[in-house]
């Protein structure tokens, strides 16, 4: 699971903390276009690596890097034709690239690398081009591309419309662009995998994590697996080599048993040995550099059982990772003391390790794009007998926050109802966000268990989004308990307001200027936060716990009582926790189609109107620092870290030196 940045402040003070990483004279944003706006980020604490830590990073990282085509795949079959075209236009063109409609065709190729294919990477509805199709058929001539179905996928709004749809009156399955099913509907695909799970499995496997579905011509329906010799072969190969070669530099025994039996998954497709992997890989808990490689998170299918392909690479942040070592050394407290019915909290919470990191390499699902804070593995049972890893990913949200100061407007000023508030989150609003990323991850996820007999599949299409709200509503509950301030995690027991006033005004409001108008919300993170806001005013209607407030014909959501909205996020966790710990599929349905998806179109249009006078862009992805082995007699002495400044150089250079496909 992962947290997704979900705005950002402009002029906010940032608190840096141990990163180490100020702003001075970096620059952190480097290119904007669209709603999109692209930063860099730096690795504080690179240089305090041993050789062997830094070449394991770097292997690591090459690892990660290869997997890339994959991920382009994975969203739509027709990714790699598309940006094939763009790259060859880009290095080749010899015309006029100074013209408006060169420039237009350059910001709709910037747009597709960011979202790692032809639908937007978080609205998930198709990209189009501001140039016109006949001057893009111009350009194809120009370098050669004799392809005219290219520019129907490319222009068309009937084909591909969605990444993933959400429109359940139809077929999920067959309206969704992404390329894990072949030839086949979801009632098939749901039939042939209730023919193969066992429900009572009390180690269940994830089936169907890394397989293509797809129907013959004989009309039998099969898996066909994204392994070596097989789907993705070749880049899967390259990943193990540069596996193998980390293997040889790993910090412990540990590390490299989990290497291993990485590899060996990757090289057999057998499930149950990406279980054995995240088993070994979750005792790890003492080396620096660590990372995450695999298919991982099921959000992009539209049933819920595919993984994206994703890359991570990561070290340690000794001093900042006490306030989250505190909290995995307290998670029985924060167990215990859950406001939901008894039954479905774990008697024994075992295994939770967090820290906080800075990251080393992004790839894949978290790139450019990249979560605030991971926790893994997934699988329900590995979590209740064997612990999770969390993280909180510093020098990505210091990058943010930094970026934000480059800038002269914020959302804050425009959306916070008076002074007060935003003194208060300026006071304590980073801070508290961090703390809420860190419960999130840290406990939230890790929280609960589900009855005997359910099945960790139970919520279909509707799982990322309440897993994601049940795990932030155990944050905003706990972000406010007196307990926070005993373990000397939050600075006062008033800072958790901060956090709440901005959650609710995010929920309600700021989050939808990443909606285009008369759209749905259909991101799960999104309608994680909307449910959570929107539940909460409903039933606090009554005791007046949020307000709605007009002033100069803007709109305001203002957080009267904070005790009280307090007992809402309880009640609501109480009740997410039950739905999931039943699989009481209709009861989550529910809450979803009712409180997540529709946005009111009047406060909508408003928003964006508003939002669009502040010249801010919505969304936020980041380059990777460039790793470079530096030779001295013929051996590898160093590893040096630089920071490019030219996003779609490296988009380019990535798109030559990782082609698998």
């Amino acid at each position: 699971m992962k947290v997704l940045k979900i705005m950002i402040i402009a002029g906010m003070a940032a608190a840096a903390g141990s990163c180490g990483t100020g702003k001075g004279n970096f620059r952190y944003q480097i290119d904007s276009f669209a709603d999109l706006k692209v930063m860099r980020y730096q690795v504080p604490g690179w240089e305090d690596l041993t050789l062997e830590q830094k070449a394991y990073a770097y292997h690591l990282a090459e690892a990660a890097k290869w997997g890339r085509d994959i991920l382009w795949d994975q969203n739509c079959s027709e990714n790699l034709r598309v940006r094939h075209a763009l790259e060859n236009i880009l290095e080749n063109y010899k015309g006029d690239r100074k013209c408006k409609e060169f420039e237009d065709f350059t910001v709709y190729a910037k747009r597709v690398f960011f979202s790692n294919g032809i639908h937007h990477h978080y609205a998930e509805d198709k990209i189009f081009p501001d140039c016109p199709k006949e001057y893009f058929e111009i350009l194809m001539a120009g370098v050669g591309i004799d392809d005219p179905g290219l520019l129907e996928i490319i222009y068309d709004p009937v084909i591909y419309p969605q990444r993933r749809s959400t429109d359940t009156s139809g077929d999920i399955v067959a309206k969704s662009a992404v390329n894990f099913y072949e030839g086949v509907t979801r009632e098939e695909v749901e039939a042939y995998y209730a023919g193969i799970v066992n429900p009572d499995d009390p180690c269940p496997i994830s089936y169907g994590l890394n397989t293509k579905v797809v129907k013959g011509e004989d009309g039998v329906i099969r898996e066909e697996p994204w392994r070596s010799g097989g789907i993705y072969g070749e880049a899967i190969d390259h990943i193990c080599e540069e596996l193998s070669l980390a293997r040889g530099f790993a910090e412990n025994d540990i590390q490299k048993r989990a290497l291993g039996i990485l590899i060996e998954y990757y090289r057999t497709g057998d499930l149950r040995k990406w279980d054995e992997f995240n088993i070994e890989w979750v005792k790890d808990t003492i080396g620096t550099v660590d990372f995450i490689n695999g298919f991982i998170e099921d959000y992009n299918d539209p049933l819920g059982r595919k993984a994206s392909w994703e890359g991570y690479v990561n070290i340690k942040d000794v001093v900042a990772s006490a306030r989250t070592e505190t909290l995995s050394a307290n998670a029985q407290w924060f167990e215990d003391h859950s406001p939901v019915d008894p039954r479905f909290r774990k008697k024994t919470v075992k295994g939770v390790s967090a820290k906080v990191i800075n990251a080393v390499c992004l790839a894949g699902d978290s790139y450019p794009s990249t979560p605030i804070g991971i926790n893994l593995p997934n699988a329900d049972w590995i979590r209740k007998e064997h612990g999770s890893k969390s993280v909180t990913i510093a020098n990505i949200t210091h990058a943010y926050d930094f970026a934000a100061q480059e800038l002269p407007a914020s959302t804050l000023s425009e959306f916070a109802w008076d002074q007060a508030e935003i003194d208060l989150y300026k006071k304590y609003g980073t801070i508290a966000d961090e703390i809420h990323t860190d419960l999130h991850e840290c406990l939230g996820h890790g929280s609960g268990q589900l009855l005997p007999g359910v099945s960790t599949t139970a919520m279909g299409e509707y799982a990322s989004a309440l897993e994601e709200a049940r795990a932030d509503l155990f944050g905003l509950y706990y972000t406010a308990d007196p307990k926070m301030v005993e373990l000397g995690i939050m600075p006062s027991p008033d800072a958790y307001k901060a956090e709440y006033a901005n959650y609710i005004r995010n929920g309600l409001m700021v989050q939808f200027t990443r909606v285009e108008p008369g759209r749905p919300n259909t991101e799960a993170h999104m309608q994680n936060r909307k449910l959570i806001a929107e539940w909460c005013y409903e039933k606090g209607l009554s005791r007046n716990v949020i307000e709605k407030k007009v002033r100069d014909g803007k709109t305001y959501f203002v957080v009267n009582d904070y005790e009280a909205l307090r007992g809402l996020f309880a009640e609501l966790l109480a009740e997410i926790q039950r739905i999931k710990s039943e699989g009481d599929y209709e009861a989550g349905k529910a809450l979803i189609e009712t409180y997540a998806v529709h946005i009111d179109p009047d406060l909508h249009k408003e928003v964006l109107e508003r939002y669009s006078k502040l010249g801010l862009k919505p969304y936020g992805g980041f380059v990777n620092p460039e790793i470079t082995p530096v030779t001295k007699n013929g051996r590898i002495v160093d590893y040096q870290i630089t920071y490019p400044d030219d996003y779609l150089a490296q988009m380019l250079l990535y798109g030559k030196k990782y082609r698998t496909l």
